[in-house]
């Protein structure tokens, strides 16, 4: 017994080791196995990171996992991704590894895969990578025994997505969130495959979306002849959302088409199913719903698909007297009556139509209307509809669970037809359009977080007359504004019906248009707390202002008062143009500081950056009102701030913006003209007067008087240049130019052309014999730097030129006048000469002339030390009245 017991071990112990040594063992083998199989049947480039084989895990067969597969196209897709799939797991009977082949596969597990399906204009499709069955049967013949066959029994694929564009009939089809099985002899002829699936399922076809994240849930049996590729469905429910729907019949795969022979049904009459045809996302969970009436849906699809045809259908839902009540809402949806069908008679995709013949309902007292049809729906759908009835809105969420931004209210009137073809609305022939009736929408208020006050319409009417809508009438309030608008809209059936911008005129009368009714304060963004040391790269929670990039509209526009920030304007007016998101100025005007102000220009949002051209036109304005509240004059202009008065000025200027539509002073651009028609100067306001007025004790700036003054400036690069001007101060002639930056540091020269006559008391040695004529006419050049800043200035005295320059005039007058008494004395000696003794006057004459140069020399020293003497005197002592 013992030597039975112990050769019943040692087999156990062998089988253990050999379970642990065979993923060892066979994993080469098998890896190659599956290349080869895979390279020889398919016309793609398959590739794995890993291959595990395992024998414990699905025991007692092998579990072989391919991790991170991928299968991506040869031409004509070449480089597209077929299918990717985190892991593959296939299973296969041990006995099989000891034989080394054929390997069968008799289960298939697919997790996180990603299939991408896509037929081109031209017809192919990248999932056709099978090689042709001769050159498939010839290698697996070369192969021996290697190869690798499916026999399966049991497939997964789970938490996966898939994609399918055909660009030849402009269909989408995404699947996401796709889970699903099947149990069936992949081996047999005939099999009976048990299926389950769930899904979420988004259906385009020609641009419009019939499914759009609708919930699917499919619990069916299917009978399989795949000799002859016909699959019948027998027992099974499917759910669309939450409508139940039972099927019946075959579809058929043929070598050129495939044949379609089904027919479905709700699998009873409850109005609930109704609501199951709304995503679940906004019909919300149906449970405790009250209903009344029924509903039913039946359809049949029957006939061929291939190239030029799809199949027949025939597809109704209909409804008569139903109602419905959620439980947790105040108001009940009665009188509900609907017929709609969607038909094709011919397997025509051009043929299929739409007829909506009723949809009507009722909520207390108000009942509403709609029906219509829609035609040659591939092709150029052409599109009827007539609406007709009274709603208030505020109902509609005290009856339904609508999840909605803002509160819905007013009471809407409509009775209205519209009839067009929407390539008439694509290519904007609106000649094309019919339309007719009215809508009008009467007490409505728009609240919303984006806007501090709310916004309310005590009345707004359209006109629908052929191809325009009249917009007739609309009164608007909202905190201190008011606005009545009046209009026309162009396109509004392409801008409902089509991918079109809103295109109208309209006219806008206010008596008091406040911006600030319409600005949110913006907020900062607060840091969590753990991450107080990380940096931030997001400096305000508040979005960037955009402007509509939908709207094609022109506003013309008159306002008794304008108020934006603490600014008010006066009797405005003019045009507003918002086009390819750019709002355009023309020909605004408004009084403002006692002046008026002339605008044209426009900002754009539509880059990253936001950025504006504006011209501005500033006539009359006071200078204390302009200075206190335009920061721009602030920037332009500092010393303005000291003046009292009036101006005209004339800006160009165009840069960036920030995304609050403010102006990025580094980035301005352009020029401007500054006009002082009249102004006093208080230099105790500036320091840089006040410093000024101090150095310079001849020149008094106090209760300056400056008229006429005129300027230019050039903006470049965060700088502000100043052309070179003049102006006189009594008969001081002051020339000014240089520059400053938006941060008020500056680098300014002043010329200053100073009348020898201030010179007064300090006039002494040569200086003193100049004529009062002299004094009149002589003047002095003092240069004059300065910088630093505004408030902290620098001033730079240029003393020596000035020195040099006095010097040299006075010596000049005087050699001039020392000429014209030589000259005089000369004549005079001549006089003598003619008339008496010549021996007499020679010795008097040489010595005069001695006489001359010698008190010509000392008379310069002295001109050259008093001139220094007297400049030097002019600075740093108290001002002289006098």
């Amino acid at each position: 017994m013992k030597k039975v017991l112990k050769i019943v071990g040692i087999v156990i112990l062998l089988l253990v080791v050999l379970i642990i040594l065979a993923p060892i063992l066979f994993k080469g083998p098998i890896e190659k196995a599956v290349k080869n199989s895979i390279n020889k049947s398919v016309n793609a480039k398959v590739e794995w990171e890993e291959l595990d084989l395992s024998l414990f895990s699905s025991f007692p067969d092998a579990e072989l996992k391919l991790k991170n597969l991928s299968v991506i196209n040869k031409a004509p897709f070449e480089g597209d991704t077929l299918a990717t799939s985190e892991e593959l797991g296939l299973s296969l009977g041990i006995p099989q590894l000891f034989k080394g082949g054929p390997y069968s596969i008799n289960e298939l597990d697919l997790n996180n895969a990603y299939i991408n399906i896509k037929v081109d204009s031209l017809g192919n499709a990248n999932y056709d990578i099978a090689k042709k069955t001769s050159d498939t049967t010839t290698t697996q013949t070369n192969s021996g025994g290697s190869g690798l066959s499916l026999d399966i029994q049991h497939y997964e694929i789970n938490n996966s997505r898939i994609n399918y564009l055909d660009e030849s009939t402009k269909t989408f089809l995404r699947i996401t969130d796709f889970n699903h099985y099947g149990n069936g002899d992949f081996t047999a002829d005939k099999t009976k495959l048990e299926t389950n699936t769930e899904a979420i399922v988004s259906f385009e076809l020609d641009s419009i979306n019939y499914l759009n994240k609708n919930s699917v849930k499919l619990d069916a049996d299917f009978e399989m002849d795949l000799a002859n590729q016909k699959y019948t469905f027998l027992e099974n429910k499917a759910l669309i959302n939450q409508l139940p729907l039972t099927f019946d019949g075959f579809i058929k795969i043929n070598e050129n088409n495939q044949e379609i022979d089904l027919t479905f049904k709700t699998p009873s009459s409850d109005f609930k199913n109704f609501l199951g045809v709304i995503p679940e996302t906004y019909a919300k969970n149906l449970d405790g719903v009250e209903t009344t009436g029924d509903f039913t849906v039946n359809g049949e699809i029957k006939g061929i698909v291939d190239e030029d045809h799809i199949p027949m259908m025939d597809i109704s839902m209909k409804s008569d007297n139903a109602s419905f009540k959620y439980p947790d809402l105040p108001k009940k949806v009665q009188d509900i009556s609907i017929d709609a069908v969607l038909k094709n008679e011919t397997g025509i995709l051009a043929d299929t139509y739409v007829n909506l013949d009723k949809l009507n309902f009722r909520i207390d007292q108000d009942r509403f209307a709609v029906k219509g049809n829609f035609k040659n729906l591939m092709d150029n759908p052409l599109i009827n509809l007539t609406a007709n009835g009274t709603l208030n809105l505020a109902n509609l969420e005290k009856a339904y669970p609508l999840d909605l931004d803002m509160d819905l209210n007013g009471i809407l009137n409509a009775n209205l037809t519209t009839n067009f073809d929407m390539n008439s609305i694509e290519k904007e022939q609106y000649q094309n359009v019919r339309s007719s009736g009215r809508a009008s929408i009467s007490d409505f208020k728009y609240t919303s977080p984006e806007i501090p006050n709310d916004v309310n319409i005590s009345k707004a009417s359209l006109n629908f007359n052929t191809s325009k809508v009249t917009l007739e009438e609309m009164d608007i309030k909202s905190g201190q504004t008011d606005a009545r608008i009046t209009g026309t809209l162009d396109n509004l059936m392409g801008y409902l019906f089509s991918d079109q911008k809103l295109k109208g005129r309209f006219n806008v009368q206010s008596n008091t248009f406040s911006v600030n009714d319409f600005m949110v304060a913006e907020t900062e963004e607060k840091p969590n707390e753990e991450k107080t040391a990380e940096k931030t790269t997001t400096p305000s929670g508040e979005e960037a202002i955009k402007i509509p990039s939908f709207l094609d509209a022109k506003l013309d526009f008159t306002a008794n008062n304008v108020i934006y920030d603490n600014l008010t304007l006066k009797n405005t007016k003019g045009a507003l143009a918002i086009k390819d998101e750019t709002a355009s100025l023309e020909n605004v005007s408004a009084d403002i500081f006692g002046g008026n102000i002339g605008i044209n220009g426009n900002v754009s949002t539509k880059n990253t950056t936001p950025v504006f051209d504006m011209q501005l036109n500033l006539n009359r304005i006071d200078i204390v009102e302009s200075f206190q509240n335009l920061e721009l004059i602030q920037h332009l202009a500092p010393l303005a701030k000291a003046l009292q008065g009036t101006l005209n000025t004339k800006i160009n200027l165009s840069g960036n913006l920030t995304q609050e539509l403010t102006p990025i002073l580094t980035s301005l651009g352009g020029n401007a003209f500054a006009e002082i028609l009249n102004a006093e100067v208080d230099t105790e306001k500036t320091p840089l007067l006040s410093k000024l007025n101090g150095e310079l004790n001849f020149l008094n700036l106090d209760n300056l008087t400056l008229k006429d003054l005129a300027t230019n400036f050039k903006f470049n690069n965060g700088q502000i240049e100043v052309n070179p001007f003049t102006f006189d101060i009594k008969d001081i002639g002051i020339t000014v130019g240089g520059t400053h930056s938006f941060d008020n540091i500056m680098n300014y020269n002043l010329e200053l052309d100073i009348p020898a006559k201030y010179l007064g008391n300090e006039i002494s040695g040569g200086l003193a014999s100049l004529t009062q004529t002299d004094l009149e006419n002589t003047k002095v050049e003092l240069p004059i730097g300065l910088s630093g800043s505004f408030n902290n200035p620098q001033i730079k005295l240029n003393m020596k030129q000035a020195v040099t320059e006095l010097s040299q005039q006075i010596i000049d007058k005087q050699k001039d006048r020392l000429k014209d008494k030589a000259k005089e004395e000369v004549g005079n000696k001549l006089k003598d000469l003619l008339g008496g003794n010549k021996e007499n006057n020679t010795p008097n004459e040489n010595a005069q002339d001695t006489d001359t140069k010698e008190e010509t020399k000392s008379d310069e020293d002295k001109v050259k030390e008093a001139a220094g003497k007297v400049l030097n005197g002019l600075f740093g002592k108290k001002k002289d009245n006098k």
